[in-house]
């Protein structure tokens, strides 16, 4: 069953960018690299050439698994989006009420997901537990060490 994944149009110009990289260029390489292998003689005792093997097995199936990815891509429309809960895209500022300390994350699709830059993916337990909630609502998520409790200050999309 094919999964359905959410992206900005940026997030999936990127993806597409990524594939097209593997098709024609890591693709062609792997296949160079075999063809070398096999020039070098007995392939029943070659390892260079079961590596090279090996190597374009792995990269097919990322190839495939991206293209299962962007076949099911779904486009955001940002304008069409509620600010009033908490969903993908919204940017959401907290206040952690064990320690008062405020922060800003902007959930994303998984594969769009970056810390540094304050984008959390939805599937994350703070994502999980951010999505539908309002204004004013206290988040109760499961972390690795506990409940952690999330006030929601603000709603917006950037």
């Amino acid at each position: 069953m094919s999964k359905v994944s959410y992206y900005t149009p940026e997030g999936l110009k990127k993806l597409k960018a990524e594939l097209d990289h593997l098709r024609d260029v890591e693709r062609p390489k792997a296949s160079q690299a075999i063809a070398e292998a096999r020039d070098k003689g007995d392939l029943s005792e070659n390892a260079e050439y079961d590596a090279a093997k090996e190597a374009q097995g792995l990269l097919e199936m990322k190839i495939s698994k991206m293209e299962e990815t962007v076949a099911n891509a779904r486009i955001i429309d940002e304008s069409q989006l509620d600010t009033s809960k908490v969903l993908v895209l919204s940017t959401v500022k907290l206040k952690n009420q064990a320690n008062k300390m405020e922060m800003k994350y902007t959930l994303v699709a998984e594969s769009e997901a970056n810390l540094k830059q304050g984008k959390i993916s939805v599937n994350s337990p703070i994502g999980k537990g951010l999505l539908g909630k309002s204004v004013g609502d206290v988040a109760e998520v499961q972390v690795p060490n506990g409940v952690m409790k999330l006030e929601i200050l603000d709603i917006s999309r950037n």
